[in-house]
């Protein structure tokens, strides 16, 4: 009806098959969801339940620590993150050489000084929760 260079009307350019794909996505997601939570919840009660802490030997400890967080993997990942964001903003800086000496200064210097005064202050955070857990198993003991 109403004649366009593409067609004779938008549903025949674009088609249906981009709406039903997006619904099939829509439906998958919230199936995904339903699954993912039961699936999650039944786990957590029986396999990982706190009752087979000592039951499970190499591949299963290992994903029971997993699991429970019972060694905290973030510590590492933020180390490897700082040196990572630390070089690239040194490299970075130098971008700035061209445009402002004293811009490239401060992103050089103030940059990586902000940039470790934020990952201190997280690493202070995990050693506080560290030491804390520490504390509390030494007291059950």
């Amino acid at each position: 009806m109403y004649g366009n260079a593409y067609g004779s009307d938008i549903d025949s350019y674009f088609g249906n098959s981009g709406v039903s794909s997006l619904q099939n996505a829509g439906m998958w997601t919230i199936i995904s969801l339903v699954v993912a939570i039961v699936a999650g919840i039944c786990l957590y009660f029986t396999v990982f339940a706190d009752k087979n802490e000592n039951n499970y030997k190499g591949f299963m400890a290992k994903l029971y620590e997993f699991v429970k967080f019972k060694k905290m993997y973030i510590t590492t990942i933020l180390k490897v993150s700082y040196l990572v964001f630390a070089i690239f903003t040194t490299l970075s800086s130098f971008s700035f050489i061209s445009t402002s000496f004293v811009l490239f200064l401060l992103v050089l210097i103030g940059g990586n000084l902000i940039l470790r005064i934020v990952y201190e202050f997280s690493l202070v955070l995990l050693s506080i929760h560290e030491n804390v857990s520490e504390i509390n198993k030494k007291i059950k003991k």
